[in-house]
């Protein structure tokens, strides 16, 4: 279940009928402005005035409630819990609409807490209280939903329908009840239902997409996962590519394909073809794809892309190369930064390695990870001291992770304290229970004698994993360390021949001690090397980072841009919540006309929830140039809406082209901070 913010909660007292009760409720000017304040955000301060009114009224459960409301948003759920309970003990119980407030919150806390039977008992008090409240059966269907008591979540999603004839949420919900119990033609029909009503909500075509691939109908699947993707990039649309990718890759291509050719100029069709073959390992073609993204839209996550086909690979060179491209773009995304270390670490040039992590770890200091990760380079480079100290930190801050312990039991080896070494040998049987991709337990069971089941952890991972590279290497490490060389060498051989490729990482891994000098070990590298020679082709751009400070004017709450779209002069509204440009269709029909836009830039029709919640239909053009500031963006996409009174709204769909926006009052201007290509 979502966890709720306070501004739902407050929905709910908002469609109160206190005339119906005949409630007197407080009226003094502390509750008053304490609730005022909290609608707005402001806990603390509106808690303050709250606490006020307890003061000087102790029995006001309402005041009660709604700190208690305070402290659920602030995920405080103790406090929150105590608070409540006492709001509820001071209710007048004729005021039905606020007790189920009290009691939907307090549901709420103990579904939080991890105690569904209380949340259910509550939710029951807020349907009795409340039963036409569409609002309560959805969350105690969800909860239903969750402990897969699907019988009892269908009553409630029925009795939604039943209230409200128009509830996407209610078909929604029984379309998904009978998708987990395997009745995918029922769920076909709730989907279906769900389209008609509702065209442009994505879920309806992502959920029916997977009911669809259920029942193995291919095309029908990848047309609704197109359809979904091109609403909003939907996420279980976006899962549900890769799925396709492995069972019916020819198919969602082909969709996929067409898609692209009709909409040449949108970076997002390339950049899930190359989703497609990525997840099929064909590197090559999603390079090829990821691109041609990144030539539509310089974008620092199609960089990213296109470096881990590389590294996959194993052409780390080129690799390097969009990394550093994807850092120019995005100083702001640590990833990066973590790639780049990894890359450096792989070819050899440790120096920059470290360097790197470290400015990783000197951003994110609190992330166990970066500890842990430098502790490893400096393992491997026989910084004994240093590595100990970065896995410390990495325990510290995350004690659960068995890797940290197993690379500081190893570290605690080479200085000779044997008792430290096996209480974190120890620490890592502890954790490491399932032999999964990440597991590690099985060097721990060795280092403690215990062969045997070292063997059986370690051929469970291999049974568990049969395709994953990463595993045969461990097998190859762990049988090297117990002296069975000729078994190490075999697995080595398997995992250069699942993918593994990390030759500098073997030259340094005192794992491969054992087999290191042996001729079959030698023979095995210089075979798959030979394999990894590559040329580097550079991206042969360069950035820099331009400060521009746009100005607007102010008309009302709303700020007023000048702009260009296509060389016509316009006023646009900068509107953050938009997702793309919109115009009405005045202006559109006057483009056509004086020849700003042509039947070329007609992309086609796509659906719009507004902010009323309905649906709207609009047509989709591509602006071939938008220029505001002294910035150019080429193939901006606008919807325009049937409306001769819609404002101009500036939306996501070019922000998201630019880097930080800044709304400066004072001097009224947007300040933009982007990268700009100085050189190609």
């Amino acid at each position: 279940m979502k966890k709720a913010l306070l501004a739902m909660v407050v929905a709910l007292i908002a469609t109160a009928s206190v005339s119906a009760q005949k409630v007197k409720r407080p009226d003094t000017y502390n509750y008053n402005r304490g609730v005022e304040l909290l609608n707005n955000g402001e806990y603390d301060e509106g808690v303050e005035y709250l606490e006020s009114e307890l003061s000087e009224n102790p029995k006001n459960g309402y005041a009660y409630i709604w700190i208690g409301a305070a402290e659920y948003a602030q995920e405080n759920y103790s406090s929150a819990l105590t608070i409540v309970n006492k709001g509820l003990s001071l209710l007048p119980k004729k005021d039905k609409e606020y007790r189920a407030f009290a009691y939907n919150l307090r549901a709420r806390l103990y579904y939080e807490l991890g105690e569904g039977d209380k949340a259910i008992v509550d939710f029951n008090e807020c349907v009795a209280l409340q039963p036409e409240n569409t609002d309560f059966l959805e969350e105690r269907a969800q909860i239903y939903y969750e402990r897969e008591e699907y019988e009892l979540s269908d009553k409630d999603y029925l009795k939604i329908v039943a209230l409200d004839e128009g509830s996407v949420m209610g078909y929604m919900g029984i379309g998904r009840n009978a998708m987990m119990q395997e009745r995918y033609d029922d769920a076909l029909k709730r989907f279906d239902y769900v389209v008609k009503m509702a065209s442009g909500y994505s879920s309806g075509y992502s959920f029916r997409a997977e009911a669809y691939m259920k029942k193995k109908e291919y095309s029908k699947a990848a047309e609704d996962i197109v359809t979904a993707l091109e609403i909003d990039g939907d996420n279980k649309a976006f899962f549900l590519l890769s799925e396709m990718a492995d069972s019916a890759k020819m198919v969602m291509e082909a969709k996929l394909r067409a898609k692209s050719l009709k909409d040449k100029s949108t970076p997002g069709w390339q950049f899930y073809l190359g989703v497609v073959n990525e997840q099929v390992k064909d590197y090559p073609k999603a390079i090829e794809y990821y691109k041609k993204a990144l030539d539509l839209s310089p974008a620092a996550y199609y960089a990213y892309r296109i470096y881990s086909c590389y590294e996959a690979m194993g052409n780390y060179p080129q690799a390097l190369e969009y990394v550093d491209y994807a850092i120019e773009m995005d100083s702001t995304d640590m990833n990066d930064l973590l790639a780049k270390a990894d890359l450096l670490y792989y070819m050899g040039r440790t120096e920059e390695c470290i360097r790197t992590i470290n400015k990783y770890v000197d951003n994110v200091p609190d992330f166990f990870y970066g500890y842990y990760r430098r502790g490893f380079y400096k393992n491997n480079t026989r910084d004994v001291k240093g590595a100990i100290e970065d896995y410390s930190m990495a325990i510290a801050l995350n004690p659960d992770y068995a890797y940290a312990y197993l690379g500081r039991a190893d570290m605690y080896i080479l200085q000779g304290d044997k008792v430290a070494a096996e209480s974190d040998f120890l620490k890592v049987i502890e954790i490491d229970t399932v032999p999964d991709t990440d597991a590690c337990a099985m060097y721990a069971y060795m280092e403690m004698g215990e062969q045997d089941k070292a063997k059986k952890f370690m051929q469970r991972m291999i049974d568990e994993n049969p395709d994953d590279k990463g595993v045969y290497y461990d097998a190859a490490c762990l049988y090297s360390r117990m002296g069975e060389t000729e078994q190490s060498v075999a697995y080595l051989r398997q995992s250069f021949e699942k993918g593994f490729h990390n030759f500098v990482h073997i030259d340094n891994d005192d794992d491969m001690d054992a087999i290191r000098d042996m001729e079959e070990f030698r023979n095995l590298i210089e075979e798959y090397k030979e394999k990894y020679q590559w040329t580097v082709e550079t991206t042969g751009k360069t950035f820099e980072e331009v400060v521009v400070e746009v100005p607007f004017t102010k008309d009302g709450d709303m700020c007023m841009v000048k702009c260009t779209i296509n060389d016509l002069p316009l006023h646009f509204i900068f509107d953050t919540g938009a997702s793309i440009i919109s115009m009405s269709d005045v202006e559109a029909t006057f483009m056509v006309k004086n020849g700003y836009l042509s039947s070329e830039d007609v992309i086609g029709k796509q659906h719009f929830l507004t902010a009323d919640g309905s649906v709207s239909e609009g047509t989709i053009l591509n602006l071939r140039n938008v220029n505001f500031g002294g910035i150019n963006l080429d193939n901006i996409h606008a919807s325009v809406v049937k409306n001769q009174r819609a404002p101009l709204l500036l939306g996501q769909s070019v922000m998201q082209k630019l880097g930080r926006i800044e709304i400066d009052n004072d001097k009224r201007v947007l300040r933009i901070t982007y990268k700009k290509v100085v050189k190609e």
